[in-house]
């Protein structure tokens, strides 16, 4: 075994192994003032959602909950992942402490505006 195969091998031991996940839909929309993310979480419910900012990565994870009929067992489900998962990594322009999150009918809103210092603005010219 050479160097670089052993170094490959020590990186994949130290990675946690995640569980597979679904990769929602998401729409993104830029603006003079920041960033609007839509994602679309359907089957999942506000308490089984999770949003976090760690450094420049903003990740969303949803615990998907099917309704299903009690002492029931699906036969057949094209739907196997009980997770979405998707990370995105965020410009340094934007303000992360003033993330402002609406979930409503498994559509997750997301609006993330820009620092005021990355904001246009007009300057006013003055005649002399």
């Amino acid at each position: 075994m050479d160097d670089r195969q052993q170094v490959t091998k020590v990186e994949q031991q130290k990675r946690p192994a995640e569980t597979p996940a679904l990769l929602p839909r998401v729409d993104v929309f830029e603006d003079d003032t920041g960033i609007t993310l839509m994602a679309d979480l359907p089957g999942v419910p506000k308490d089984k959602l999770s949003l976090r900012v760690e450094g420049d990565t903003l990740t969303i994870e949803g615990d998907i909950s099917p309704p299903t009929p009690e002492n029931m067992e699906a036969v057949y489900a094209e739907l196997r992942l009980p997770r979405y998962r998707r990370a995105f990594t965020l410009s340094g322009e934007l303000d992360t402490e003033k993330i402002a999150a609406q979930f409503r009918d498994g559509v997750l809103n997301l609006r993330i505006p820009k620092h005021a210092h990355a904001q246009p603005r007009r300057i006013e010219v003055k005649v002399a």
